[in-house]
């Protein structure tokens, strides 16, 4: 189980959660994450891949800080990418999110 899913069960997940403007990801490229977000097998992502950026959206869902969220996330891609996201997550997961962030229950 990951870190953030414990939080969620805990009631402690939403602070972790960026607001809509502090999503400041990049909308193309790579993305290297340091060894604490992604410890055994893959740790670059290009986010101009679909299926890379789904792999560290859900990385980033499961273990990343509030400030890992913000600085790796892009907002389009992240509404874009939401309905796959939202079954390759945990749904106690899922729940805080779109309770922070309601645009994303609409995606």
């Amino acid at each position: 189980m990951s870190i953030n899913q414990t939080l969620a069960r805990t009631g402690q997940m939403a602070g972790r959660i960026p607001a809509w403007e502090e999503f400041t990801g990049p909308a193309a490229g790579v993305v290297a994450l340091p060894n604490r977000l992604s410890w055994s097998g893959r740790s670059s992502f290009d986010v101009s891949d679909q299926h890379e950026r789904l792999t560290l959206y859900t990385t980033l869902l499961g273990e990343g800080r509030r400030e890992d969220l913000a600085r790796w996330m892009h907002t389009q891609h992240l509404v874009a990418d939401w309905p796959s996201i939202r079954r390759l997550t945990a749904r106690n997961l899922i729940s805080v999110w779109e309770s922070r962030l309601p645009a994303l229950a609409a995606a």
